[in-house]
Order: C-alpha cells, then structure tokens, then sequence
C-alpha cells in the first residue's frame, strides 16, 4: 500500500490547535501524523480537499507534499517510535500504526480496561471486538486483563501485521484480520478508538452485535463530538454510562441493556 506524504509549517499559539487540525486532516482521510507530516493512503489523496482546509486554517502552510515509499514510512517509524512499556507487563512496538498506548485516547481506555479486571467483561467467557485496532495495544492489554476470546480488526494490512507480531512477542493469543467494517458476533466488550464519523456509522452494528449487559466503549474524538455520539448510540439502544476527559480527548462507555 502506498502513501502520500504532506508536509506543513505550523505557527499556533496552543498545542490543541495543531491536535485540532489534525482532526481535521483525518477528516480527509488522513491516517497517520509525525511531528509536521500528515500520512494518507495515495488512493484516497484529494489535493484540492487539502489545499482547502490549509487556506481556511490560520497557523498552517503547506511546504511540500509527495509520495512515501514503503521504504520511507517504515524508516520514519521506526526511527521516531520506539518499544513501549505498559502496565501488566505488556510491551508495544509501533510499526506503521498509531496507538502505543500513551496517547490520551489509548490511555483511556487502558485505565478502563485495568479498572474492568475481574468484572464480566473480562473474563475467561468472555469475547471482546477491538474496532480498528492499530497496533494491538486494546486487544492485547484485554487478553491480559482476563478477556476469553479477542478479536482485533484494523483496515490497513500493515496495522494487522503489526498487532499480530506485538501479539506473540506478548505472548498472548488475539485474533487479527484485515476489515473496514465490524464482523458479525456475540461480543460482551467492544472497543473502537478510532474516527468519529467511523464510529458514528458502526453504531448501529456495535449494538446490534452487543451481548445484554455488554458494553462499547469509543474514543478517539473531542468533548465537542460527545453529544452526537451519544445521540447516535442512544438511537441504536444503547444507554450511556460514562464520560472520560483527557486534556481535550474524550472517552465514552456504553451499556446493551
């Protein structure tokens, strides 16, 4: 798979500023963001949508904007991404996927997760989807917290690889597919950190696929999405429980009653 590359000059006076535009990079399809570079899929790669949301963003200029090869998006990670250590033990590496598990998003729903040890949702009968999964960080730190059986899907092959060898290299069995849409189950634990307008759109297959008395937990958005969110989620007959703040990220659970 190959990627485009964008690379911009920022001039903000507040560090959620740049955190924002980001947000709205991925609007557009972008993926991935290193420092002053946004990483998007080629064959989704709209300069005009682009050239659009720089011209009305005060604070950015775009200096240059070209093609990543494979080589190249490997080397920028493994340079800038190094092994990290979480709680329980568990070690991730970052290979061409975001979530080590320090960003306020992952982190999250990391302290759910080591607050849920114990409960029904993780325990040796119990099956967990991990939405869009990145590295393996949610799904692998399920395992360890007691989950049965996990399931992670993210819809990049390369994120798949990567979950799959932080896995084993965590000695803990998870499941890992390529997928752009949540597989048909029976799930007590469903996790999505990923875009909103993704989340938005796979509600309802979340719900639908939620045992009674599972529960969804999404992040992955700001405080100013939350009552979309909850309106779409409440729609599908899912009741909210919890709100979770992170600086400006946000964290919601939900419960199939």
């Amino acid at each position: 798979m190959q990627y485009t590359v964008a690379c911009f000059d920022y001039s903000f006076a507040h560090e959620w500023e740049k955190d924002l535009f980001e947000q709205q990079l991925a609007d557009i399809g972008f993926e991935a963001f290193n420092e002053s570079e946004a990483y998007i899929q080629t064959a989704q790669f709209d300069l005009l949508s682009l050239q659009t949301l720089v011209d009305s963003t005060p604070g950015v200029t775009m200096i240059d904007v070209r093609a990543c090869e494979d080589a190249n998006w490997n080397a920028v990670w493994d340079a800038e991404h190094a092994d990290q250590e979480l709680a329980l033990g568990v070690h991730i590496t970052p290979c061409c996927a975001f979530g080590a598990g320090h960003h306020e998003t992952t982190s999250m729903m990391i302290d759910a997760l080591l607050a849920a040890r114990g409960s029904h949702l993780l325990k040796d009968t119990s099956s967990v989807l991990d939405m869009g999964c990145g590295t393996g960080v949610l799904a692998i730190m399920a395992k360890r917290c007691g989950a049965g059986e996990v399931l992670a899907v993210d819809i990049d092959d390369k994120s798949v690889d990567n979950a799959r060898d932080n896995a084993t290299h965590n000695g803990e069995e998870i499941t890992v597919q390529v997928g752009s849409v949540p597989p048909a189950g029976q799930y007590d634990l469903i996790m999505a950190n990923i875009h909103r307008n993704v989340l938005i759109d796979q509600l309802p297959s979340y719900a639908a696929y939620l045992l009674p008395q599972g529960e969804v937990w999404l992040s992955g958005f700001y405080a100013s999405d939350v009552p979309n969110l909850v309106a779409r989620a409440q729609e599908v007959g899912l009741s909210h429980t919890a709100t979770y703040n992170k600086n400006e990220w946000c964290m919601l659970r939900f419960v199939k009653l």
